[in-house]
């Protein structure tokens, strides 16, 4: 029988991971419907389908780029967007993973240490790729994000973890 504060980090960890598996799965299911998905985001932010005679926010002109490439490239080459499939599919698998520390915390304790190597790849990858790919500071500083906020949740389970060996 397990006492009450074992239990109580247990559940605590399991609120965590359910959080952070959440947020992969997200992640993936969103990289399947991207030409849908810059559409949206282009009538959320207002962004006219031409560029206007005026000068526009930076953003709007990023975001009208991304979605024309997108469309272009379905059209075109449809293959193109295997790529995102195969993305979206690693997120989910990686989600996956994260169901071993979800039942083990202790053993699968590697998971969580994994996960926060992969968050603290992504500023780099960000930082170093994009300005490559041409992508906008402010767009990799989101990018970043990701991994900033992604690393909180794991290593809050790791700390929990650490408790929970001591028990």
């Amino acid at each position: 029988m397990l006492d009450t504060d074992t239990v109580r980090l247990i559940r605590r960890i399991r609120i965590w991971l359910a959080f952070f598996i959440a947020g992969l799965i997200l992640s993936g299911v969103t990289a399947f419907p991207l030409e849908h998905e810059t559409a949206a985001l282009n009538r959320i932010f207002g962004v006219p389908p031409m560029p206007p005679p005026r000068v526009e926010p930076a953003l709007h002109v990023w975001l009208r780029r991304v979605h024309e490439g997108i469309v272009n490239t379905n059209r075109d080459y449809p293959f193109m967007a295997y790529g995102t499939d195969w993305l979206a599919f690693g997120h989910l698998v990686i989600a996956v993973t994260f169901i071993g520390p979800f039942v083990n915390p202790v053993r699968n304790k590697w998971v969580l240490v994994f996960g926060v190597i992969a968050c603290a790849g992504v500023l780099p990858l960000a930082l170093i790729a994009g300005p490559i790919r041409g992508i906008p500071l402010y767009w990799r500083l989101i990018d970043c994000s990701f991994g900033i906020v992604g690393v909180v949740p794991l290593l809050i389970c790791l700390r929990y973890v650490r408790r929970l060996e001591r028990t």
